[in-house]
């Protein structure tokens, strides 16, 4: 158990990646994909509410 939190910790987290998908899904940019990974949950929720 103990590595996989050690592997969790060293990765970006759920919703970095989460974030990442969903803005390259939608702008198809690296640059934009880089920010929303920056702002990752609050990214989520502001796509979640607009759409």
């Amino acid at each position: 158990m103990a590595a996989r939190v050690e592997a969790t910790r060293a990765g970006i987290g759920f919703g970095t990646a989460l974030a990442i998908a969903i803005s390259w899904s939608t702008h198809h940019s690296i640059v934009w994909a880089i920010v929303h990974g920056a702002l990752s949950w609050f990214y989520v929720v502001y796509f979640a509410a607009t759409r």
